[in-house]
């Protein structure tokens, strides 16, 4: 499936919500949704998705939803797909349906780790997708455990005392792996056909699949609204988030820049590391890059 019939198809999350301007969630949404013809049924964490989409009597959703609190939208997809299994088994549901759940990266890679580890070990048949905006977006910008090192958020500013958060982000790709799952990618909103590609085949496994989509903050990184796809993409080519996916336990990387550019580039574009570029923050910056490197060196190295 292209992108233009992806474009083409009636939208599952419509017009009319209230993201701000230059969110990649919308986009990132209607991608993923648009690249499964089967009836889809969403479970939604708490966050900016969930809040901005459904403000009371509206919704701009064209499916089955469901809200679920910030800590469960992995138990609550759990739930509907062994009421439709069970319905299966009796004869009383025919259609083929998808399940997905979406949640930001505080209701994952934090708050909602231990519902989605369960149901990861017992074998759901759905699709977790992450949208990784790198922090506590929905409620002011705090830190997650998402959050770049050297970043400066509003639990953890930049000053005199920190130059922003000092402890790198979570492998949270690596540990939904661990629970060997039929299939895990890392995706952006820079590379839609790469987006579409993965969310079909996480449709199409049979058990849990799982999507880490990179998602610009225009609002609370303080970069601006028209720059969203770009600075996605200065992620992708400077290697900070490398493209790859990791089907029945194999590694591939689905783009390897052939100009890999300095991480500077994409810290240069947020007001969230402006304090990174004084002398004295330096040596943070060149840290970033070694960190960056080993990284991309170390997943070269696992690809098969």
């Amino acid at each position: 499936m292209n992108i233009k019939e992806i474009a083409e198809k009636k939208k599952k999350l419509t017009s009319g919500h209230r993201m701000c301007g230059g969110c990649a969630v919308p986009i990132i949404v209607n991608t993923i949704l648009s690249s499964t013809d089967d009836q889809i049924v969403v479970s939604n964490a708490t966050g900016c998705l969930e809040v901005a989409s459904t403000i009371y009597p509206y919704s701009s959703w064209n499916v089955p939803w469901m809200h679920s609190a910030f800590e469960n939208a992995a138990s609550s997809i759990s739930g509907i797909v062994a009421a439709y299994e069970a319905l299966k088994r009796k004869g009383k549901m025919k259609k083929e349906v998808k399940f997905v759940a979406f949640g930001g990266d505080g209701g994952t890679y934090d708050i909602g780790i231990q519902a989605l580890s369960g149901a990861l070990e017992r074998n759901h048949n759905f699709v977790y997708v992450c949208y990784d905006n790198e922090a506590y977006c929905n409620t002011g910008g705090q830190r997650s455990s998402a959050t770049p090192f050297g970043a400066s958020a509003t639990t953890d500013p930049a000053g005199s005392v920190r130059p922003g958060k000092l402890e790198f982000r979570k492998d949270l790709v690596k540990i939904v792996a661990a629970h060997n799952i039929p299939y895990v990618a890392q995706a952006s909103v820079s590379n839609l056909p790469d987006l579409s590609a993965k969310a079909k085949k996480a449709f199409d496994v049979k058990g849990p699949a799982f999507l880490l989509v990179f998602s610009t903050c225009p609002t609370i990184w303080g970069s601006k609204t028209e720059d969203t796809v770009d600075i996605a993409k200065m992620a992708v080519d400077t290697c900070i988030w490398p493209l790859y996916e990791i089907e029945n336990g194999k590694y591939k990387i689905n783009y390897k820049p052939s100009n890999k550019r300095p991480v500077e580039d994409f810290l240069k574009s947020q007001r969230r590391f402006k304090h990174l570029f004084s002398l004295s923050n330096k040596k943070i910056v060149e840290e970033i890059q070694n960190h960056v490197d080993s990284e991309w060196e170390k997943l070269l190295q696992l690809e098969t």
